[in-house]
């Protein structure tokens, strides 16, 4: 990536610079665009799940940038040795959560290919004067995650056959539960930074985050939300690839005082459709967190901000 050409437009807001969810472009005063898409493979064996799946993923980036979705366009790839109702049943189950977010699912693409895949291309309004980017912490607030983690490790556990139903179903209700609920709440308060937890981890984003405000990320690792079984499946070894590779993007940046490989592994642990991560002005993180207390999923202060240390990322 680094050696494709840098493009600059006066009116592009969000670009490449820090890794955020999504590219944001400045329409009027009043109005920015925000686009962005995402896709990947089955994760659960229902082909109506793994569509809601899919599409409340990729519509987070637009929630993580404080936005709306309004408009939604599929792209998958499906095989030709499977039974069309399959796909039909995929880009239900997208329909969907497009419709629980309030936007219009206006066509896509499909190609054919050997493993199924699936996803949206999302665009989102939002006012420049209410955009969340991934670069704005600042030091003394106080840090909200808000969903827990564990969806990587759950999925290894479920596809090595030894997840239960009450733990395979616990992690699909929390990927499948749109962000929007959590940005409908967050947006009354001073929001300083937001992104929400996906392929990276916990440390991968919290990292990004960090680095992109010129900050250091306090997380107090005993007070973060796990999924049922997690914990378990972690002492187990059970741990996506993913995991590994996400440690190693964050080498030699973070201060570690973590007590145990599984919950190291946790925060590293890729997520599909994790929370977000709010960096949220002190004094208004305990009326935030009481407010968030309403919805089903837990929400729960993980850490704080502080000015630039040795470390972009300690973890305690």
């Amino acid at each position: 990536m680094s050696k494709l050409p840098k493009l600059f437009d006066p009116m592009l807001i969000v670009g490449t610079e820090t890794s955020d969810d999504a590219a944001v472009y400045r329409v009027t005063d009043e109005i920015a665009i925000i686009q962005t898409v995402d896709f990947f493979t089955p994760i659960v064996d229902d082909p109506y799940t793994f569509g809601q799946i899919a599409a409340a993923n990729a519509l987070s980036d637009v929630y993580a940038m404080g936005g709306d979705p309004k408009i939604a366009l599929n792209i998958a790839a499906f095989p030709n040795c499977l039974d069309s109702c399959i796909l039909e049943e995929i880009l239900a189950g997208g329909a969907d959560k497009v419709i629980e977010a309030g936007a219009v699912l206006a066509g896509g693409h499909t190609i054919q290919d050997e493993e199924p895949k699936y996803g949206l291309c999302v665009t989102g309004f939002v006012n420049p004067d209410n955009l969340w980017k991934n670069n704005g912490a600042e030091a003394g607030d106080v840090l909200i995650l808000t969903k827990p983690l564990g969806s990587g490790i759950i999925s290894t556990a479920v596809k090595g056959g030894l997840a239960s139903e009450t733990e395979a179903f616990y992690a699909i209700k929390v990927m499948t539960t749109l962000n929007k609920y959590a940005r409908d709440i967050a947006k009354e308060y001073r929001i300083h930074s937001c992104t929400d937890i996906t392929g990276f981890g916990l440390g991968g984003h919290a990292l990004e985050m960090a680095e992109g405000s010129d900050r250091t990320l306090v997380i107090e690792s005993e007070k973060i939300p796990v999924m049922t079984g997690a914990r378990e499946y972690a002492q187990m070894g059970l741990i996506p690839a993913g995991t590994y590779r996400n440690r190693e993007y964050t080498e030699g940046k973070v201060e570690s005082h973590i007590q145990g490989d599984w919950l190291e592994d946790l925060i590293y642990d890729p997520q599909t459709s994790g929370g977000l991560l709010l960096a949220v002005h002190q004094d208004d993180g305990k009326e935030l967190l009481r407010r968030l207390a309403a919805l089903e999923l837990p929400s729960t202060v993980i850490g704080k901000v502080t000015e630039k240390q040795q470390k972009t990322l300690v973890l305690k």
